[in-house]
């Protein structure tokens, strides 16, 4: 985790004293700067002018997504990175938070660094730390060459006027980035260590925190009728797991996460093909994602109650796996005619949801899954599907995607999808045609979860990413923690669906 020192404004931008020594000063600014005035003036005369040279040779104009780096200016400075923001009308906090990674990115292999704040960019500061602090992290634990593979980067002291507002504001933010850092490792981890059973004990390590955590072993799980879920998980030598977790912020009602959990998903008898199976170790991106959640709002001390359930299976092939034409029963009692076994992430789901729903009575519950291809079809790797029954909560859940940066975009329901999923021997099917799978897929989770207020979202496209992006390297991504966690604020100042 990047180490965040904030103090005073740094005494060389104005025109009191001297640069440190080997100081990396880097500078958050918009459009208009000038260098003949303010902060840009005395960096300019520590430079002897080439920060008046170098805006010019290199067009700088304080853009978004703009930058300007000086290397070795004068004696003192080891360098000046300029970061461009865009105009100061149009700052936002996913605006902000990209300056802070893309700022972290051009100072990664220094050990430390200054960040300061021209305009407006400095009510951001403490945005722009976090995603600094997000764009700095790295999985580097099965490197044998640490130091060679491993960010460089250790701190950023932020230099600003209003330090305690910025220090609570960085507290908050540094607890969420903590629960995205905890669900980025366990998608990154490899399938051959992180199986359902070590997921399960993995997960455990938040009662350190304060949550409350129980877990279901497949004997259990048989005797409560999780028929769904075990049919998935029954070609596999590792056992299932339900693991539950509870953050008890009030007395209120809970919110309900649910995640799929699917640590290796081989497709089972219906088989994936060999390109790119490994990325299937990632079928597990929505569990990651509700565990980081719930260490992000025990951290930050959230006055909301919440109940994380995950569902923990491998969808293996053996002579005791789930074959197509199978029928399993439900935890909800309803019966299943599986088709296709690499549509088991539905089943894993309809036991969770109904479980947490019979058990919990929730005000609402939200599911993540890494569901279906088809969405990645539909929008890509840049929005996630948000499929729910009700329109409050569907409303929240976008407004909490534009505020983080972990955007959503509706897709469409109704009865005509539904009835897609009629089965001639059994209450319904597990696929449909491929025409609107993703959404025939969440038609098939609204079966099981009644009148109680419920989003589905299908985080298939952007669970992993297979290019950097200033707050998230190569690899995995933590998509879901952030926008739950904006849920859970939403909920504490009363604006969110069915509270």
């Amino acid at each position: 985790m990047l180490d965040i020192q904030i103090q005073a404004p740094f005494p060389i931008l104005q025109g009191k004293g001297a640069p440190e020594s080997e100081q990396t000063l880097v500078l958050l600014t918009g459009p208009d700067f000038d260098v003949a005035h303010g902060p840009f003036t005395h960096l300019d005369a520590a430079t002897g002018g080439a920060l008046r040279r170098a805006v010019a040779i290199s067009r700088f104009k304080g853009q978004r997504d703009q930058s300007c780096v000086l290397l070795a200016p004068c004696a003192a400075l080891a360098r000046i990175v300029l970061i461009g923001c865009g105009p100061e009308d149009e700052l936002d906090i996913p605006c902000m938070e990209a300056a802070g990674g893309q700022a972290a990115r051009a100072v990664r292999d220094t050990t430390h660094a200054d960040l300061a704040f021209a305009g407006r960019c400095a009510e951001f500061a403490a945005h722009a730390a976090y995603g600094a602090a997000l764009g700095r992290y790295s999985f580097d634990l099965y490197h044998t060459d640490e130091a060679e593979n491993a960010p460089q980067l250790q701190r950023l002291h932020l230099g600003v006027d209003d330090t305690e507002t910025v220090r609570v504001q960085w507290e908050s933010l540094q607890a969420v980035a903590k629960g995205v850092f905890r669900a980025r490792d366990l998608v990154s981890e490899p399938p051959n260590v992180l199986n359902p059973p070590e997921f399960a004990r993995r997960i455990e390590t938040l009662r350190d925190l304060g949550v409350e955590v129980e877990i279901l072993n497949a004997a259990r799980l048989r005797e409560l009728g999780f028929g769904a879920l075990l049919g998935v998980a029954q070609g596999s030598d590792q056992e299932a797991r339900v693991a539950i977790m509870r953050y008890r912020g009030s007395e209120e009602a809970p919110i309900a996460f649910i995640g799929k959990g699917v640590t290796f998903d081989s497709g089972g008898i219906s088989i994936k093909p060999a390109a790119g199976m490994d990325e299937m170790k990632t079928d597990m991106g929505g569990a990651a994602a509700v565990v980081g959640a719930l260490e992000a709002v025990a951290r930050r001390k959230a006055t909301t109650h919440v109940i994380g359930v995950v569902g923990l299976v491998e969808n293996m092939l053996s002579g005791n796996a789930q074959r197509p034409g199978d029928v399993v029963r439900s935890y909800a009692g309803k019966t299943i005619e599986v088709l296709n076994t690499d549509a088991e992430g539905r089943l894993v789901l309809a036991d969770v949801l109904a479980y947490a729903k019979e058990r919990f009575q929730p005000r609402l519950m939200v599911d993540l899954a890494t569901l279906t291809g088809a969405i990645v079809v539909s929008l890509g790797h840049v929005r996630a599907g948000l499929f729910s029954n009700d329109d409050a909560l569907a409303g929240a859940l976008f407004e909490a995607g534009e505020a983080t940066g972990e955007a959503v975009w509706r897709m469409p329901m109704g009865k005509a999808y539904d009835r897609q999923l009629r089965s001639d021997i059994a209450d319904m099917k597990n696929i449909t045609g491929r025409p609107g799978s993703s959404i025939t897929a969440a038609q098939f989770l609204a079966r099981f979860v009644g009148d109680t207020p419920w989003a589905h979202l299908d985080i298939a496209g952007v669970a992993w990413r297979s290019d950097a992006a200033p707050q998230c390297p190569k690899g995995a991504t933590g998509f879901g923690v952030r926008l739950l966690d904006a849920l859970v604020r939403h909920h504490e100042q009363g604006d969110t669906a069915a509270s």
